[in-house]
């Protein structure tokens, strides 16, 4: 069956002399595993199309196996994500990060959304941490894993300052937080920002400046509950974490 699918390339691998195996995550159907024959040839009408972080139509022969790819059209090549090292290390984080925590053919166009948005803004030079935190609560959101950050995870009040305790999932306010001697203290800044990129979507953020500091505390609350609760490790992770030491150091 010929279907027509709008989508993104997540990575590839080489297959055989001259094919890709490309996964793609599409709006029509999710994430899924396609061929693209001969698109390793110098002349390939599908080696551009098939490049990381590419957005394209994609005509596809569809059956019980994997689809095989006839023809694609570019929609947007995210071409600086491929040439600036610093911004391919957190596409390649983004889209790892997706594809470790989605499942084959399972529909989920608000993913398929974030991760456009997601690379736009990477390309309009939006701080990129604070999108890789908007970015890693929603999809840990759709994937079932949702950090409690609206109230305290035991008596439910919504008072602040709290701490966050990766053992109960969320933030424990600082009247219970003795239940967990191993919750960490969060500002009150730290926590508002935190509540607001798990509710909004990144072409919403506009100029935001947050202090390195907030941005800290942000990335410890969010990765601390990834590692407890996410059974992945991320090797464009580390390697994002390595090259940006490196440009710090520069």
């Amino acid at each position: 069956m010929l279907k027509k699918w709008e989508g993104v390339v997540l990575r590839t691998r080489d297959y055989g002399e001259s094919n890709k195996v490309v996964t793609l995550f599409t709006r029509e159907e999710g994430k899924l595993t396609a061929v693209a024959r001969g698109a390793k040839k110098t002349k390939s009408r599908l080696g551009s199309v098939t490049q990381p972080f590419v957005s394209a139509h994609f005509l596809c022969f569809s059956g019980t196996g994997m689809a095989t790819i006839s023809q694609a059209d570019i929609l947007e090549s995210h071409y600086p994500l491929r040439t600036d090292l610093i911004l391919t290390s957190y596409a390649s984080y983004f889209t790892e990060f997706l594809d470790k925590l989605t499942d084959e053919r399972e529909r989920a166009p608000m993913l398929y959304d974030l991760l456009l948005s997601t690379f736009q803004m990477l390309v309009n030079r939006v701080d990129p941490d604070i999108l890789a935190r908007i970015f890693e609560l929603h999809v840990l959101e759709t994937a079932g894993y949702r950090p409690g950050l609206d109230a305290c995870m035991s008596c439910a009040k919504s008072e602040l300052p709290v701490k966050f305790s990766v053992r109960r999932g969320g933030f424990l306010c600082l009247n219970c937080a003795d239940q967990d001697p191993h919750a960490f203290p969060l500002s009150s800044q730290s926590a508002r920002i935190l509540k607001t990129l798990q509710r909004i979507t990144p072409e919403r953020l506009g100029n935001i400046q947050v202090k390195e500091e907030t941005k800290q505390q942000l990335e410890k609350v969010v990765r601390s509950f990834i590692d407890e609760y996410v059974d992945v490790r991320f090797k464009s992770r580390d390697f994002l974490e390595h090259i940006k030491t490196i440009d710090g150091n520069l």
